[in-house]
Formats: structure tokens, sequence, C-alpha cells
């Protein structure tokens, strides 16, 4: 199928978009690149081992687009794009290839004076964590100022002035007051806008971005893809995105360049990639989207782990992964084949004598253009069971931090009952009070006022030594990070007995270690994994370690804390996967708290929206996304990814000004305004989503 075809094809009323993807095509065809790298391998020493983390890599930037790399953790991205600016490791040498920027071959460059003519000034970097990028004891206008003076020649007060309009040009607000203060007192939206300011302070023809939005919200995240969007247009730059995110992919990629295993494996326009991917690794990441699963249903999942790299690899990396695999993927590495002029891909099911192979059922439901409308699907919800159970009652919660003039009040008359069997969300942006709420529920925040009830029973404030022991028992916490949450010093086997340690729920030693064993069994670990220590495996292994430690102390109640946040499309849907099938088997019940609404649509029965501490929204998931009714749900819901690349570029986003609250005479009340779907408004507020209804 040729470009254009496709272009048409699933555009739907999206035609505008599509045309920017023909014209992309065309202008390829008759450009040459700004970037060209060819046969690029890189390796590292490790212990005294060669690691070949770039395998002959191959790659063409052409001027003003935007290029997205992506895979997962470890496939080589950061390793290859570093290459460009010179921040390859101490360790790691360039063993081969080329690449050519401006008639310069950038793997010649040795000194820092050479690269100090690249780096910054022609090819600048946004780094993934702004916190590690910034010095935490200068003062963010004098970080961006240096920048100024480096690359602009500027001094003194003109800098400074620079540097004020920098800081407003990335929408960091009171630019003047913001010049002198430290990364500490920034948001971590606003740090990577100072990051990104400072590379843009080079006024470079290359911007590579690290991941610049993983740890972000949502609304947070499309603001700044926004933001990195106007800036290419203003300073005519070219853009490499490095990412995980398929969702951030179709919202800002021209071109995607699919990598795994230290090669990059299918090349090709983003509507391409989305719409007629043919790399069954490609196939794999787009099928572990959580909005292409069927709630309900298993998310499909990536079997087994990347290839050891310190090992030679024969035939395809990712064959013994790959379910379509061939005889000969085992045996011999495929070529690259073309699709079209545009479009490459690495695999044996290109070749003329492969069987043909359909594309999975994710990927023809990305191109119905009903995708992503609620679904009319009926659903049993423990909440509208007859005979439902309350497991958890929060009452007029308020949490509060501090004292006198320092006192900050975390969250505020909070009402919702969790009943048993069910996954009930909360959702919101960082600083919220997600994580607060559900620490109180497991006695980790103390509460300043209200109650919490689990089974009938009040567990907030002073209880009984038998009662605080019940809760701890039978309430757990999955945290958010599994690397800071996991003893570093400890071994597995320790980590998850703690619990039953502390409590004394094991018999002798022998039932101690069955029951770890059985643990490790459940989540899909190897009892041999026991006797490892944490840094000896992958983000998803160590939050399924994290999964194993709440499940030994066999809990009804789980708070399940941001659990999938910082992990892969792919892990992350064996953990989601994970957590349905304990919830099934054992009859568990979440508190799911998350800030990607896309998630918690396919995981959660019903979602409460939290803004600043107070719930502004609640329903079942699928009721709040068909009828969104307060401002600040809809601005979430306008942010959340389109995997689908022609509406990703249509939507708009929403901006929620609390301001647009007047609750000066008319007071604020919680309103049942559907069955079972509450929302927080004033009686004026009240009228009009009820005219919404209407």
């Amino acid at each position: 199928m040729s470009e254009k075809v496709i272009s048409r094809k699933y555009a739907g009323k999206n035609q505008e978009a599509a045309a920017k993807f023909e014209h992309l095509h065309d202008q390829m065809l008759s450009s040459t690149p700004l970037l060209s790298a060819r046969d690029v391998e890189v390796e590292f020493t490790l212990r005294g081992q060669k690691l070949k983390a770039i395998r002959g890599c191959s790659l063409d930037l052409y001027e003003g687009e935007t290029l997205a790399i992506v895979g997962e953790s470890g496939s080589g991205k950061s390793v290859f794009t570093k290459l460009f600016v010179g921040m390859l490791d101490k360790n790691g040498r360039i063993a081969n290839g080329s690449i050519l920027y401006d008639g310069i071959d950038l793997t010649k460059l040795k000194t820092e004076k050479e690269w100090q003519t690249v780096r910054g000034k022609r090819i600048a970097m946004v780094t993934q964590d702004p916190m590690t990028s910034l010095n935490p004891l200068k003062k963010v206008g004098l970080q961006i100022r240096e920048a100024v003076e480096l690359h602009q020649g500027l001094k003194g007060a003109q800098a400074k002035e620079e540097t004020i309009r920098l800081l407003a040009s990335v929408g960091i607000p009171n630019p003047e007051k913001r010049y002198s203060q430290y990364p500490h007192e920034f948001s971590g939206g606003m740090r990577q806008r100072a990051v990104i300011a400072i590379a843009v302070a080079c006024k470079p023809q290359i911007l590579i971005c690290d991941e610049p939005t993983t740890a972000l919200d949502v609304t947070i995240q499309a603001q700044i893809l926004d933001l990195i969007k106007k800036l290419q247009h203003e300073n005519h730059m070219t853009i490499i995105y490095i990412t995980h995110d398929l969702g951030v992919v179709a919202n800002v990629a021209d071109r995607v360049a699919v990598m795994y295993a230290g090669q990059i494996i299918e090349t090709g326009l983003a509507n391409e990639i989305f719409f007629d991917p043919h790399h069954p690794y490609t196939w794999a990441l787009l099928s572990a989207l959580p909005q292409l699963g069927v709630k309900g249903e298993k998310l499909p999942t990536i079997d087994g782990t990347p290839p050891n790299l310190f090992h030679s690899i024969v035939g395809d990396s990712f064959a013994p992964r790959n379910r379509h695999a061939l005889n000969i993927d085992f045996l011999e590495e495929p070529p690259m084949y073309d699709v079209t002029t545009t479009h490459r891909a690495k695999t044996w099911l290109m070749d003329p004598r492969a069987p043909e192979i359909p594309q999975p059922d994710a990927i023809q439901k990305l191109k119905d253009p009903n995708f992503g409308k609620p679904s009319d699907i009926q659903m049993y919800h423990p909440h509208l069971d007859p005979n439902r159970e309350p497991l958890i009652e929060v009452r007029d919660l308020q949490v509060a931090f501090g004292s006198g003039r320092r006192r900050f009040v975390a969250v505020d008359n909070v009402n919702f009952t969790i009943y048993k069997g069910e996954t009930f969300a909360l959702v919101g942006e960082s600083g919220s009070g997600k994580t607060t709420i559900g620490r109180a529920i497991v006695r980790i925040n103390p509460i300043t006022r209200g109650e919490i009830l689990y089974k009938g029973k009040r567990i907030s404030g002073k209880i009984s030594r038998h009662e605080d022991l019940e809760v701890i028992r039978g309430c757990q916490m999955i945290f958010q990070d599994p690397m800071a949450s996991l003893n570093e010093r400890a071994k597995v086997d320790y980590i998850i007995s703690e619990g039953i340690i502390n409590h004394h729920m094991y018999t002798d030693n022998a039932d101690r270690m069955n029951k770890v064993q059985n643990a490790l069994e459940e989540v899909g670990l190897l009892p041999e994994f026991s006797s490892r220590f944490p840094h000896e495996f992958s983000g998803g292994q160590r939050q399924r370690i994290g999964i194993a430690r709440a499940l030994i102390m066999q809990p009804d109640f789980i708070v399940a804390d941001e659990p999938i946040s910082a992990l892969d499309v792919s892990i992350r849907a064996q953990v989601l996967n994970l957590l349905n099938e304990l919830k099934k088997e054992r009859g568990l019940t979440y508190l799911f708290i998350a800030h990607d609404l896309s998630v918690v649509r396919f995981i959660s029965d019903r979602i409460a929206v939290i803004y600043k501490g107070r719930i502004v929204e609640l329903a079942e998931s699928e009721e709040l996304f068909r009828h969104p009714m307060h401002p600040y749900t809809k601005a979430l819901l306008s942010a959340v990814p389109n995997p689908n690349p022609y509406v990703e570029r249509q939507k708009k986003l929403l901006v929620y000004d609390p301001t647009c609250h007047d609750y000066s005479v008319d007071q604020p009340e919680w309103c049942e305004i559907l069955p079972d779907h509450f929302v927080y408004g004033n009686a004026r507020e009240l009228d009009n989503y009820r005219k919404e209804l209407a």
C-alpha cells in the first residue's frame, strides 16, 4: 500500500493531518538528509566483558522534521542519540560506522574542544530527569544565563534580559521572580521547561529530547509537547524524540524509528508505522497499549525478555519472543526490506517466500473510525450489586501537614466508598492528594479530621494494637517507584518475607520459604530469584517483587500507587494483566492511583477525579468518558494521548482555569447529577451541567 493511500484511507475527517504526511513524503524524496548515520556500532567494556549496545544502526534525519525513536528500555535509544552530542560514557567506544552532519563525521571528533563547536550550538539535548540536569545549588536564571553567554555572546544586562525572555517563552509565569529561584522551588513541569530553555538558548539546529515527559502528568505532558512544537516552529529546529510512549509519538512524530536490541528494525512515516506496521515487534508494542485493549480481557504482552547483548546474537534478535517467528529467524539475520519509498522493515516476513500473516486485531481496531469512543458494553460492577459490601469508607477526610502559618491542607472534605471486589481509581495531577489519601487509608499518614472505616470498623486515629495488626495484614500498598521502595542491600527472599517475619505469620523457616516461593510464582517470577538482589532485575520484575511483598500478607485490599507510571508499554501490559488476574483469583479490591486516564479506563470500575485535595467528580469509568461534567475532568480527558496520529494531532487541549468558579456567594455542593455520577459545583454550575446532558 502506498504512503498516499495510507494517508487518505484512515484519515476520515482529519484530511489536513493526512496532507501533512503526504507533503513530508514528497519533501523527503527531494532533499538530502541533514544528519546521516551509517552502520554504527557501539561497544561497552563492563567487568572485563564486551557488550555491543548498538549493532549496525543506520538512520537519516531530514531538516525541519520530528523523528521519534521508540523501543523498550535498554534497546539503545539514548546511547545511539548521545553519539550525536559526544556524550558516550567513558567505558564505551564507537567500534564502527559514521555519523555525517554538515560535512563532519561526528565519530571522528575526539577532544572536548572539537565537540564544543557542535554540542549546544548546533545539536542540543534535553535529558529525561530535569532535577539531575539542573544544579540544585545554583539559581535557575543563572544556569540559563550561562548558556546564553556561552552560545549567544551576550553579557551583563543583555544576557539577563535574554534569559528572562527565554523563561517567558517556555511558559514560566513571573519570569523576573523565577529568575532568582532555585530548582527545588519549581514544580516538575517548570523544571522541564527550564531545561528546555537552556537547550533553546543555544539556538541549535537539532534538538534531542530524551524522554522529556516520562515523569509528568498528562496535562503537563501535553503542555510540554505543545511548547516544543511552538519552539520548533519559531526557531526552525529539527527534533529527535526518544520515548516509549506511543501516545506521545502519535502527537509529535513525522517519522518513527523502532529500536530493539541495539538495532533499528523499522522506520517510516508516523501514519505508516501506526496503520501499516510490518515488524512483529512493532505489532507487539502497539497491541500492548491499554487504549487498544478490551476491558475485562488480557492485554497482549511480549513474552520473554530482550537478548543478552554480552553474547553474540544469531538470527533475528526478536525471534525468541516472536510468536510468528519462522525457522530462518533463528538461523540468519534478516535484511532491511523496503515496504514503500519511506517505509522499511527488518523482518523475514517481508520476504516473498514468507507466509502471509495478518496484522493483530489491535491494529485493525486502531483503523476503526469509532475507535476511542465510550463503550456501551454492559459489564459487572461490584458497586451496583444489590448485595454489595463496603470494604473501605472514607468520610469527611482531611489531612494537613505542619502547623501555624506553615500548615498545609493536602486533602479536604473527601468522601467515597470502595466496595468489595472493585477497582476504584483516584486520578489527578501530581500534588493533588492522591497518594496522601492512599497512605492515610493504610495508616502511614495520620488524618486531621474525619474518619476511615475498614469492614465497618474505624481504623483512623488511635486504635488498639490488635486492630492495627488487622489493618496491616488486610490493607497493603504497592509503591510507585519499585527501586526506591525495595531495600537494595537485602535479597528478594527477605524483602518479600519481611512482613510475615514482623508479624510472625509462619511456623518455621521451611514454611516461610514456601510462602515466599508461592508469592514469587503468583506474580510470574521463578523461585530461584529469591536469592538475588533488586539491582539484578528489570523495572517490571522489581514491580512484581513489590506486588509479591504485598500479596504474602494475604490482604483483601491493596492501594496501588502509580504502579506502572515508569514502565515500558510492554511491561505495563504485563503488570496490568497481573493485577486483574490476582483480583479475580483472590477476590482483591484495589484503590488504583494514577494520572493516566487511558490506563485507568482499562482497569477500573469507577473513577474519582481529584483536584488540589478535593474530589470534583466521581462516576463509573465509561460514564465518565461519555459524560464528563467538571471542567477539570474535561481538561484531563482532553490531554489523554490517542494512538491514532490523525486524531491526536487534531485534538484541542483544554487548560483548566480554577478562576472559572465563583463560589463567593453561591456555595458548591456534592451532587448526584446522574445515577452513581457525582460532581462538585454550585447551583448555577449544576444547572449548566444538566443542560449539557439534555
